[in-house]
């Protein structure tokens, strides 16, 4: 039997390389048991090798150091030794099979049988108590495909709740989510915890952490830098001082006066569901963006935001689209995503690295990708040029590569969302719809992004911001748009609200009326 010592885990002097990289120095980390354990750093800082580490995604002979895990030391072989010693890691980037459904997902692996057959009625029963537990209100026979990123997010949470879990590790659990939908999430990682859970929670929202972790290791550069007991002399100042090594200031930067006259307007805007036609994802939607302006986009997850930014970019979302959409006063016609870029609209996908990134592809190619014509001649790519402006807009936005030539997938999260950004501003549009631009990345990479943001407005662009995080919309829009249930319920000045007002007409208790 283990001996009950007061850590469930402890990592000493762990040190991971890659080809040319020290991606962890000599790391330690100890866990207690029954505890919530935050791992905060920026993009790039190892905290998501590390727990590669610890749930043998990098295997026993990979690394060297020592895990002792529940009173030995153990050498993961992979994945599966982990998680029969009842580690259970949710990954950032989601490992759910789409043309699955929620049951198939779950069980896929841990089918329950019987009489050596599945017994879909027991794993559907099962599917739908562990949805209950995570807040999700969706039919376990829904194929993935159909779900959003932040429901996928709860689906892999109660894969893992379907395990035997000792230690929970959640890679950015919150960073699909909204703020209800996030406080919905803490809660059940509190109760997870009442319960006896150990968790381990990586993450750049740091009021969340502030909130409901009970310590916090910060590793910088792949070193484990210090360990805080949270109490009430740690707050984000202290949090983000320990992750950059220095105080960042003022976190958004300072708003423009300079906001011209309307450059952007739909009227009407109705949109159907591509499955259900009787459903409407976007209700008779109108609004407009100026010159300058920040607008930014406030609903719960599911109350369409997406679905209507998606729909306006070429009707890349829905079926039966009816409404009327102007640029400069002047009727466009946007049937087409080919439309849209030529109406000067770019739209930035909430995802990445599946709707905005081939990972496949280099910094030079993904840049230059949305608008080939622009460095072609005839039908032919000029290379020199498409070097050029990649170049260009690596040193302009401070993409973190030595080169253009270097692929995607070997930036961090925050340089990843600076390559897709590039890839819109080579456009040349004049309304960028930034759907959560700042998910996932680190504190220092926000602050960029949002400068960023600001300069693009200073120039005369009009930018549609969605985001799940409050403090972001009132932070740097100008305006703010509330949606519930695919229907515009606000429009609020962002200089004169706060979050409990947002959140009132994000879920009004009557249609048409805020709480």
């Amino acid at each position: 039997m283990a001996h009950e010592d007061a850590n469930l885990l402890e990592m000493v002097n762990i040190t991971k390389e890659f080809p040319g990289v020290k991606a962890l120095d000599s790391v330690n980390l100890a866990v207690r048991r029954g505890e919530i354990h935050a791992i905060c750093g920026e993009n790039g800082a190892g905290k998501s090798t590390l727990m590669k580490v610890l749930s043998g995604v990098y295997p026993a002979g990979t690394y060297t150091g020592d895990i002792r895990y529940d009173g030995s030391v153990r050498r993961f072989s992979g994945i599966n030794a982990s998680e029969e010693a009842g580690i259970a890691i949710i990954h950032q980037e989601l490992a759910l099979i789409p043309e699955l459904s929620i049951t198939e997902n779950i069980f896929l692996g841990n089918e329950i049988t019987s009489m050596g057959r599945i017994d879909w009625d027991e794993a559907r029963r099962r599917t739908n108590e562990l949805l209950q537990r995570v807040q999700l209100r969706e039919d376990p026979d829904t194929p993935i495909k159909y779900l959003g990123v932040g429901k996928q997010q709860l689906v892999e949470i109660a894969k893992a709740l379907e395990k035997d879990v000792k230690l929970l590790i959640l890679d950015e659990p919150t960073a699909a989510l909204n703020e209800h939908d996030s406080q919905q999430l803490l809660r059940l990682i509190t109760d997870l915890k009442a319960e006896g859970m150990t968790s381990i929670m990586i993450s750049h929202k740091l009021a969340e952490i502030e909130q409901i972790s009970d310590s916090i290791t910060i590793i910088r550069d792949g070193k484990s830098i210090e360990t805080l007991s949270v109490d009430g002399t740690v707050d984000e100042d202290r949090i983000i001082r320990g992750m950059v090594g220095r105080t960042l200031g003022n976190r958004f930067p300072e708003k423009s006066s300079r906001i011209g006259d309307v450059m952007f307007e739909v009227r009407d805007w109705t949109v159907q569901h591509p499955l259900d036609t009787t459903r409407l994802v976007a209700k008779n939607s109108s609004f407009r963006v100026r010159a300058g302006e920040v607008v930014g986009f406030a609903g719960l997850m599911g109350a369409g935001r997406t679905e209507l930014a998606m729909s306006i970019f070429g009707q890349s979302y829905g079926v039966k689209v009816s409404g009327e959409a102007f640029m400069h006063g002047e009727p466009a016609k946007i049937r087409t995503v080919k439309d849209a870029i030529k109406a000067g609209i770019a739209y930035v996908s909430e995802d990445r690295k599946s709707l905005g990134l081939n990972l496949l592809d280099t910094i030079k190619r993904s840049i230059v990708a949305a608008k080939l014509g622009r460095i072609s001649k005839g039908s032919v790519v000029d290379d020199l040029d498409e070097a050029r402006y990649a170049e260009e807009y690596r040193k302009d936005l401070r993409i973190k590569s030595p080169t253009v030539e270097a692929g995607v997938d070997t930036l961090s999260g925050g340089n990843q969302q600076k390559v897709v950004l590039a890839k819109w501003m080579f456009t040349q549009p004049e309304l960028l719809i930034l759907d959560e631009p700042t998910r996932g990345i680190d504190v220092g990479a926000k602050a960029e992004i949002y400068q960023i943001i600001r300069r693009l407005a200073d120039e005369g662009k009009a930018i549609v911001l969605i985001s799940s995080e409050l403090p972001e919309l009132i932070g740097m829009a100008d305006r703010i748009y509330t949606i519930f249930e695919g229907e515009i319920t606000g429009e609020l000045d962002a200089a004169r609200v706060d979050q409990e007002t947002v959140m009132r007409h994000m879920a009004p208790t009557q249609k048409g009326h805020a709480a």
